[in-house]
C-alpha cells in the first residue's frame, strides 16, 4: 500500500511496476550483455556468461561457441535441465552451408537459460560456464521470459 501511495505521489520509481517488453535482444559477447530493446530503444540490460571460447562465430557442433548474427527466438521451454530455456534458432541455412563447406556438423540446440537446476537459485554464476549457450541468472531470465514472445529477433554480436 505505501508504495502505490508513494507512486501516486511521484516518490516511487514509475517502472516498479511497469512488466518489461521488448521487441528485439541484442547480445554482445564482449561487454557479456544481453539487452532488451524495444522501438529502437534500450529497455534493460543483463550480464550473462557465454562457453569457454567466447570469442568468434559457431562454427561447428562443440566448439562452445556461441553464434553471431540476427537468429529468432523461436520458443521457450520449461521441461529444462535449466531453470528455464529460450531457444535460438540456430543453425539458420547460412550457417548450415558453411558447416557442409568445412565438412562438419554445425551443432545446435543453442539456448538463453538460467542456471543448472542442479545448483538452484544463486546469486552470482561463473564466466564462461555453458557448451555455446547464454546463461543468465534465473531471476533476470524471468524478466527476459516475460518480455519476448516467440518470434522475437535476436542479435548477436562479437
Amino acid at each position: 500500500m505505501r508504495a502505490v501511495l508513494l507512486c501516486l505521489l511521484g516518490l516511487w520509481p514509475a517502472l516498479s511496476f511497469a512488466t518489461l517488453s521488448a521487441d528485439m535482444v541484442v547480445v554482445k559477447k564482449s561487454s557479456y550483455s544481453l539487452t532488451l530493446m524495444k522501438d529502437g530503444k534500450e529497455v534493460k540490460r543483463y550480464w550473462i556468461a557465454l562457453g569457454p571460447a567466447p570469442k568468434g562465430h559457431k562454427q561447428r557442433e562443440g566448439d562452445q561457441r556461441t553464434p553471431e548474427g540476427r537468429y529468432i527466438l523461436d520458443y521457450k521451454k520449461t521441461n529444462s535441465n535449466y531453470y528455464k530455456a529460450i531457444h535460438i534458432n540456430y543453425p539458420n541455412l547460412d550457417d548450415i552451408k558453411a558447416a557442409n563447406e568445412m565438412g562438419v556438423r554445425p551443432g545446435g540446440m543453442i539456448m538463453i537459460h538460467g542456471q543448472r537446476n542442479s545448483i538452484g537459485n544463486t546469486r552470482l554464476q561463473p564466466s564462461n560456464w555453458t557448451n555455446g549457450c547464454i546463461a543468465m541468472l534465473n531471476k533476470d531470465l524471468d524478466e527476459v521470459w516475460n518480455a519476448i514472445e516467440p518470434g522475437t529477433p535476436i542479435i548477436i554480436q562479437p
